[in-house]
């Protein structure tokens, strides 16, 4: 029965941290692959509930993209400038840099720290569950400083 416990504790808790890697994963491969990708600055100038629109000018004077659009949650106020990324095949932009690197990252800070209590209460480790839980917070509170 321990046993069977533990395995349920240990597949949980890979799920949770692999869903979070995955999240993460799909808005980071822009930020942390982003050679040969479109680089320029984006101007916020308008947002809405969920994204944030602006001008956007490109570092590679050939690119006929005038605007761009932001999740919401990494653009500032309007008319702050933010050096972006754009999403190949889309005109979504996300952001690059320490803020926008940490910002990708959250989803799996977050997982991490939702895994903590299965590794440490459930697998009875505590000592690595403070440890998972240390990285889910530094991860998270980078982001919130970098941003």
């Amino acid at each position: 029965m321990t046993h069977a416990r533990n395995a349920a504790m240990v597949l949980v808790a890979l799920l949770l941290v692999v869903a979070g890697a995955w999240t993460s994963w799909q808005t980071a491969q822009h930020v942390l692959l982003s050679k040969g990708r479109e680089h320029g600055v984006l101007t916020v100038t308008g947002c809405n509930d969920e994204t944030c629109s602006g001008r956007y000018v490109p570092d590679d004077p050939a690119s006929s993209r005038h605007t761009v659009t932001i999740a919401h949650s990494v653009a500032a106020e309007k008319g702050e400038t933010l050096p972006v990324v754009v999403k190949p095949g889309t005109d979504e932009a996300v952001r690059t840099g320490w803020g926008g690197g940490l910002h990708a990252w959250l989803p799996l800070g977050g997982a991490l720290l939702l895994a903590a209590p299965l590794v440490g209460g459930g697998l009875r480790l505590v000592r690595t569950a403070w440890s998972v839980a240390g990285v889910g917070a530094v991860l998270l509170l980078g982001a919130f400083f970098a941003l």
